[in-house]
């Protein structure tokens, strides 16, 4: 099997990244892997889908500092034609190109859809992921797991909306990750709430969530797998975030550090929520951000922590997401394209 990872950029990859760890068990496994960038996508006249795929050099590819320092140092190019990949894994975040590439931020799921037509099993499914590129898609969701949330640039009525929140609001970029311009407001009575809104509002809508008092002890990250939580040998594929002294973000980006959680019957039912609209999209992997019984965060992009679970649990569950691919290649080579993308993903 030959699986090609769909990245913002090689040079900004990493040895602790949860593709580096999907790369490697795929590897351990003997399936061949690349990597595909924004740049690397050609449709010829004839129609051929091809890509300049980005190959590690064999015998560096099973440590994830070995791996990284040889995809950036002494990689093998090669054109291939997209029918000969088997699985493409859309892996790349497009709120890291919304400012400097804005190009780039679509082309995952625009030549992603054209894989698909070609025959290509890509997760998670192209289509679904074009209407997620912001936490609008959240809002799809039952309103039973979501907090009390409003989407404006105005600045009155996110004003108006604080005002009915007692313990105050997050407030945060509509389209965005990895913690950046999170802000925790506790009253209009606040001095800087300008200065914040000028922040926030110059990427664009705001979105502003009442604050949940459990978010002080961090948030919980569930993995999602064909719509089921990641469970292995009793485990389940999750942990807590915990927020660094004085922060409100419990982004690892954001020097949040991970801690051992233990999941509880809740979180396990906000899971069955918001299952049926998760496999409806073809969303095969997907991170859930709890805090409670409500979820702050859907990650279909990029969800990211498999790697801190082996060293928390022990347990490797980035093995699990390849052989599950494995089963829906299989599958596929029985039904063809009788079976949807969407449908496929998440068998």
């Amino acid at each position: 099997m030959r699986i090609a990872f769909f990245v913002n950029s090689i040079e900004a990859e990493a040895p602790y990244y949860t593709t580096t760890a999907l790369a490697i068990a795929a590897i351990t496994r003997g399936h061949e892997v690349c990597y595909v960038t924004a740049n690397d996508f050609v449709l010829r006249p004839d129609d051929r889908l091809l890509v300049r795929a980005i190959i590690p050099p064999a015998g560096k590819m099973k440590d994830p500092e070995a791996l990284i320092a040889a995809l950036n140092n002494e990689p093998v190019i090669e054109i291939i034609d997209v029918t000969n990949i088997d699985v493409l894994f859309l892996r790349n975040d497009p709120a890291d190109d919304a400012e400097e590439r804005p190009w780039a931020t679509n082309v995952g799921s625009m030549f992603g859809r054209l894989a698909v037509e070609r025959g290509v099993l890509t997760v998670n499914d192209p289509n679904a992921l074009a209407t997620a590129q912001n936490k609008l898609y959240f809002q799809d969701f039952p309103e039973s797991v979501r907090p009390s949330t409003l989407i404006s640039k105005s600045i009155d009525e996110i004003r108006a909306f604080i005002d009915t929140q007692k313990r105050g609001v997050i407030i945060k970029p509509l389209q965005g990750s990895g913690g950046r311009h999170v802000f925790k407001i506790k009253s209009t009575k606040e001095s800087n709430l300008n200065q914040i809104f000028e922040a926030v509002s110059g990427e664009g809508y705001l979105i502003a969530q009442g604050y949940l008092p459990d978010a002080v002890e961090g948030d919980v990250r569930l993995f999602l797998m064909n719509g089921r939580p990641l469970e292995k040998d009793g485990a389940f594929a999750a942990f807590r975030r915990v927020p660094a002294k004085g922060e409100v973000r419990s982004n690892i980006r954001a020097a949040g550090s991970v801690a051992k959680v233990k999941i509880t019957p809740e979180i396990l039912e906000v899971a069955d929520v918001v299952r049926p609209k998760l496999v409806a999209d073809g969303m095969f992997l997907v991170g859930l951000d709890i805090v409670g019984t409500k979820i702050l965060e859907i990650n279909v992009f990029t969800p990211g922590g498999l790697q801190n679970l082996e060293k928390l649990y022990g347990v490797d569950f980035s093995s699990l997401v390849i052989e599950a691919l494995e089963s829906k290649v299989s599958i596929r080579k029985n039904y063809g394209t009788r079976l949807s993308n969407a449908v496929l993903a998440t068998l």
